[in-house]
């Protein structure tokens, strides 16, 4: 059994040999990231037994099954958020630029990113720690969870994270793209609330299984007509088919 930051730094290393756009986003300021996602495992650790966040006590489970889970469709992620503002973003990154000296200024209007559900903060969590150009929005109902969420929100010192304590349906503010992972399936109503939620043009990014299931899951939605698509993803050491489903 190896311990979570040797896990994590491994796994994010598979992560970026088989996705450029990860290699991109983590390669500058890979220390900071490692290190507030050690810290950020920690947190749930202490508060899983009292607030039951995730369903595991096992930390290479932890890392595996929600750290990793989180992060592996980052680059799909991150190449779904520039078709938004393609005046503002660039899909083609230099071999030798960095984040910090390239289109600084192109890079200062960000989307905004709504985790539906959040829980523990997964995926929102990692994806903003990953992604600190970018707004996020993390959406809890329940108070102790949201409670954590604030409290973990200050430790890692997360300035692009906003929590609210709401149901969906009773969120007014609107975002770019709303994602979500071992939330809900999606059927007619909650397909209705996301949809409410979205901007003109926003994207819904939902983490899920086997294809199979989510063909089963869509079909129920024909009447809502809506234009998806499941992008097939790996999350390192976890012998399981993930899917993101992408819903414009």
């Amino acid at each position: 059994m190896k311990d979570s930051k040797t896990l994590l730094l491994e796994g994010i290393e598979i992560l970026r040999k088989g996705d450029e756009g990860i290699d991109f986003l983590i390669a500058t300021n890979k220390e900071k990231i490692i290190n507030t996602l050690c810290a950020y495992i920690n947190e749930i650790e202490t508060f899983n037994p009292a607030y039951g966040l995730v369903g595991t006590t096992d930390s290479n489970e932890l890392v595996i099954k929600h750290i990793l889970d989180s992060l592996a469709p980052l680059g799909i992620i991150w190449k779904i958020l520039p078709r938004m503002e393609p005046q503002t973003f660039s899909f083609t990154v230099p071999s030798q630029t960095t984040r910090t000296n390239t289109n600084e200024e192109n890079r200062s209007i960000s989307a905004s990113i709504a985790d539906a559900g959040s829980g523990a903060g997964l995926p929102g969590i990692p994806l903003a720690i990953s992604l600190p150009e970018y707004s996020f929005t993390l959406i809890e109902r329940m108070g102790r969870r949201a409670g954590f969420l604030l409290n973990t929100k200050a430790a890692l010192e997360l300035s692009n994270i906003n929590i609210e304590e709401s149901e969906l349906e009773k969120c007014a503010a609107q975002f770019d793209l709303i994602t979500f992972r071992a939330f809900k399936p999606l059927e007619p109503k909650l397909l209705k609330i996301l949809r409410k939620l979205l901007k003109p043009g926003g994207i819904i990014a939902a983490y899920k299984g086997k294809l199979d299931k989510i063909q089963a899951e869509m079909a129920s939605l024909q009447e809502a007509k809506p234009d998806w698509e499941a992008i097939l993803y790996t999350v390192p050491f976890l012998d399981e088919e993930r899917n993101l489903l992408v819903i414009k």
